[in-house]
């Protein structure tokens, strides 16, 4: 990435990241209604927190990961389909646990709530992780020119350990905020994913160089010796 283009990319980044800060509090306080809502400001930092330090490291280091993580648009028809079903879906996943604060509909006790929180940050980690294995890591379902298979770290265990992470992160997500409600979107959100992972296959197989030879060699998709 030229010089002038590396340099606004960070500058996105900080304005981002900036605003990140700013809308996930207040989105929080609008559901739940409530600065007492303890659980919330807690999650806020686990994912706030390791992801600025993340997106600082990377703007510095590789401002071409940013571009393509901001690229928002699927080109696949599918998977623009795909994406439709699901965000009302991970709607309801954040929406949910505000609305049950408000009116009490669910108190799971501290304790779920707190290992609740260290799986939800244990999954967030392990995005990131899979970030920094995989430089090709986008937003969207594409190949890109250069782009090569990755298949050490996480890739050496299953081949889609970013969607790994995220059921991990996404199941533990509502009691980490203190629902219970809320655990039927962060269910239905996992054939979403599901159905997402066999059409990105089959693009990668199409599209990508190699990556048949990959899925040869690593049979499991998202957990080991079961799918």
């Amino acid at each position: 990435m030229p010089a002038d283009a590396a340099k606004t990319a960070r500058r996105k980044t900080l304005v981002r990241v900036a605003l990140v800060w700013i809308a996930l509090p207040l989105f929080f306080l609008a559901t739940g209604g409530s600065l007492g809502w303890w659980e919330a400001w807690v999650y806020c930092g686990l994912l706030l927190v390791p992801m600025s330090f993340f997106l600082a490291h990377v703007a510095r280091t590789d401002p071409d990961f940013l571009a393509r993580r901001f690229t928002m648009k699927e080109k696949e028809q599918t998977q623009r389909r795909i994406v439709s079903w699901g965000a009302p879906v991970a709607a309801a996943l954040f929406v949910l646990p505000g609305l049950d604060r408000r009116f009490g509909w669910s108190e799971p006790p501290l304790a779920a709530v707190v290992v609740a929180q260290v799986l939800s940050l244990a999954g967030y980690l392990g995005v990131l992780a899979v970030f920094n294995a995989n430089r090709w890591a986008g937003r969207t379902v594409e190949t890109r020119p250069g782009q090569e298979v990755i298949s050490t770290g996480p890739y050496a265990i299953v081949r889609h350990p970013m969607y790994s992470a995220v059921i991990l992160m996404y199941l533990a997500t509502p009691v980490a905020l203190g629902s219970y409600w809320a655990l039927i979107p962060a269910v239905l959100f996992v054939p979403v994913l599901v159905v997402r992972i066999r059409n990105e296959e089959a693009v990668l197989v199409r599209d990508l160089p190699g990556y048949e030879e990959y899925r040869q060699k690593v049979r499991h998709r998202l957990l080991p010796h079961v799918w």
